[in-house]
């Protein structure tokens, strides 16, 4: 039996019912059915993932706070360079689960900063239907506090603390024991998260480029 403690953080559950609202009984929405100006409210700490040529995953696109969390502009990043050297593999596994088999997970991490301070964090991992030629994931990374030195601070690595495998067909829906959170609005095809000029969102630049979908 699944309890809603699954997603602790109002992020990650908000862009996941978002998400599982929009496929609508689907393994994964597509890509461009994801409107940024849906989940404005979200953007600084979502992410975009794809695979590079030698198949590991890589940050297509990052939130602002994200960035500035991590201290770095993490944009053609390996996703693996976030972790301590001895979890690099499982987030890989992780990651990789996402992309190709359409698996749904909540992790949760310890982040410690150069400084020496230590964060709780929360990943979700969220599949988007591309084709098996250009696998798109998206995501949330989202701090369990915001201490005042958050983005003064950057975390270095992060460690995992516990991994939870989501079915999205058996989660409670709203009212049924569920974090309350306002979920976006349903709005996709109007401003879909790829396949346009660069712009400008709250937290977010949307950039033109990469593979052809």
């Amino acid at each position: 039996m699944h309890e809603w403690g699954q997603m602790r953080q109002r992020g990650t559950a908000g862009l996941f019912q978002y998400w599982n609202r929009l496929r609508n009984g689907r393994p994964a929405p597509r890509r461009t059915e994801i409107d940024p100006a849906d989940i404005k409210t979200m953007l600084a700490d979502t992410f975009i993932l794809e695979r590079d040529l030698r198949g590991d995953a890589v940050f297509r696109l990052a939130g602002t706070r994200l960035c500035a969390t991590f201290g770095r502009e993490l944009k053609g990043f390996a996703f693996t360079s976030l972790w301590t050297h001895a979890d690099q593999t499982r987030a890989a596994r992780l990651a990789l689960g996402t992309l190709t088999d359409k698996a749904v997970t909540v992790t949760t991490l310890l982040g410690t900063t150069a400084g020496g301070r230590s964060l709780d964090l929360e990943l979700l991992l969220l599949p988007l239907e591309g084709g098996a030629e250009n696998p798109r994931a998206m995501g949330a990374l989202c701090p369990a506090e915001k201490p005042y030195w958050l983005g003064a601070d950057p975390i270095v690595q992060c460690q995992v603390d516990g991994v939870r495998t989501i079915d999205p067909d058996r989660e409670p829906r709203s009212g049924q024991g569920m974090l309350q959170v306002e979920a976006p609005p349903l709005a996709p095809g109007e401003a879909a998260l790829e396949g346009r000029p660069a712009r400008r969102f709250r937290h977010l630049v949307v950039i033109e480029g990469g593979r052809n979908r």
